[in-house]
């Protein structure tokens, strides 16, 4: 790559960047309060992101998208999050899980059907991994999927899964037993399964903590039937190829992260300049003055973690320990920024009318999901070859 080549590639980057940072502010920040109050799915904003193009940016024109790459959607998942989280993870999710399997191990006959519509944000996908005895235990499926005259009979259910219940959610990638493998231990497999097949259903939405504007569903499976060649990938691969796919989740949820850690700052400056106390505003006092240092700090070190992990993942080369690191820093950053940036803002920080009381709900699932903080360590620790 020549000189010329990289200046214009970071010319695009931030160009993209400012963009989704104009939109989150003009678009999103007004609206998102009384959306995520009301526990409502934000369509309209869907489809004005569908628009820009934020659903197919590391999507291949061939199939609608915008031809990037994943730095650019990590790009613009922290300036979304750093308005509101609901709304970047409904693009995290459309796009990694979604989007990204189809996208990465499906046939030329299976990216034709879907990938156009998802890459659009027309429509959603949704990954279904996690089922209710699992958790981080993603190899105990009980989900099954059985061959009978060319089609799979898939019985079983899943839970946690983010856009599977939508107006415009068109199909879920499904995680199930389908046989055993030759060495014993179980044969697990992806398979698409368009949504309104029958059989399939989505539960009412999870009344959950935060990310109050995602969806977020249990799934129940009861003989229901694709044709076999809704086979997703290759039989029998479907949790490696899951597994590469969280690898790529982390990357993305670790520039989320960094989004809700920068917001925080963001709201606390801006308090620190208004609100006064003991005839001072309460950003000419030193403990207020460190804690934001604290919270710019954070943030700061988290983006240098997701981006050198991003630059990894683009280049081809091994980034798995890279995103584990980003995840758990970012993650963490997220937590204690929100948790600092609601005491800053002490009674008004409590009030679901200031984004910093949503950041606070929204930030604890992000050492959760795409893995637990204890998963990241646990990851680290194999490398350094514990």
């Amino acid at each position: 790559m020549t000189a010329a080549t990289e200046q214009t590639s970071a010319e695009e980057y931030e160009a993209l960047r400012a963009s989704v940072e104009e939109f989150a502010r003009k678009e999103v920040a007004p609206v998102i309060g009384d959306l995520y109050i009301r526990e409502e799915f934000p369509y309209d904003i869907v489809a004005k992101m569908g628009a820009m193009g934020l659903f197919g940016l590391p999507v291949s024109e061939n199939y609608g998208g915008m031809g990037g790459d994943y730095y650019a959607l990590c790009l613009a998942l922290e300036e979304l999050a750093r308005v509101d989280s609901s709304v970047a993870i409904t693009v995290e999710a459309g796009v990694g899980l979604g989007t990204m399997p189809i996208y990465r191990f499906g046939t030329e006959e299976q990216k034709v059907r879907w990938l156009p519509d998802l890459a659009a944000g027309r429509a959603l996908g949704a990954f279904g991994l996690t089922e209710p005895g699992g958790g981080s235990d993603a190899g105990a499926t009980r989900t099954t999927a059985r061959l009978e005259n060319g089609e799979w009979v898939i019985n079983g259910s899943k839970c946690f899964i983010t856009n599977s219940g939508t107006d415009i959610t068109s199909v879920v990638t499904v995680t199930a037993v389908t046989g055993e493998k030759p060495g014993g231990g179980k044969e697990i497999s992806a398979i698409l399964v368009p949504a309104g097949t029958p059989g399939f259903t989505v539960s009412e939405k999870y009344s959950k903590v935060g990310w109050n504007c995602s969806d977020t569903r249990e799934l129940f499976f009861d003989d229901v039937r694709v044709p076999e060649s809704n086979l997703l990938g290759e039989r029998g691969r479907g949790y490696a190829q899951f597994l590469s796919i969280l690898d790529e989740g982390r990357v993305a949820i670790a520039a989320l992260s960094v989004g809700l850690a920068q917001g925080c700052v963001d709201e606390s400056l801006r308090y620190a300049h208004e609100r006064e106390a003991f005839g001072n505003t309460i950003g000419s006092y030193q403990a207020i003055q460190f804690k934001i240092a604290d919270m710019e700090v954070r943030a700061h070190t988290a983006r240098l973690a997701w981006q050198h992990a991003a630059r990894l993942l683009v280049a081809g080369e091994p980034f798995k320990h890279e995103a584990a690191i980003a995840k758990l820093v970012a993650s963490n950053a997220a937590m204690d920024n929100a948790r600092d940036a609601t005491q800053i803002f002490g009674g008004y920080g409590f009030m679901n009318e200031y984004p910093v009381g949503r950041f606070y709900r929204d930030a604890k699932i992000l050492e959760i999901g795409e893995g637990t903080s204890e998963v990241q360590k646990m990851l680290i620790a194999r490398r350094l070859g514990l």
